[in-house]
């Protein structure tokens, strides 16, 4: 009787210890953008505001040039209802869910984006160019 219940203590705590992976991970991915910002007439102020610092950044026959890369995320209520999917299905699994939500949450980590971005002599963009990342 002692061993069963000692098992059976140590299984739960082993399901506690593992489980949450996917849920943390789905919490933590990263944050829709507004892509729309990447439009002519832009000023550069509200990409900083929105992208931080740009990748690159340069000045060339006195017009500014600039590189944003960064991963495209989801929004809050996606990234909170997967991250309550995981934890419903990881109390229902007894934890295995894990061993499928780990691995989606891996692959589903934003896409890589990056915006070639060129002003005019008032800060405002003037012409953009999409990059794709692979």
């Amino acid at each position: 009787m002692l061993n069963r219940t000692f098992i059976t203590v140590a299984f739960a705590w082993v399901v506690l210890v593992i489980s949450g992976c996917s849920v943390y991970m789905a919490a933590q991915q990263p944050p829709k953008k507004n892509i729309s910002l990447f439009s002519v007439g832009t000023p550069r102020d509200m990409l900083l505001a929105e992208f931080g610092t740009p990748s690159v950044s340069e000045t060339k026959d006195g017009r500014r040039r600039e590189i944003f890369t960064f991963k495209q995320g989801y929004s809050t209520a996606t990234r909170a209802g997967r991250a309550v999917f995981h934890g419903v299905a990881d109390v229902f699994t007894l934890g295995l869910w894990e061993v499928v939500g780990t691995p989606t949450e891996l692959v589903f980590q934003g896409e890589e984006m990056a915006f070639d971005v060129s002003y005019d002599e008032n800060d405002r963009i003037d012409k953009v160019t999409v990059h794709q990342k692979k």
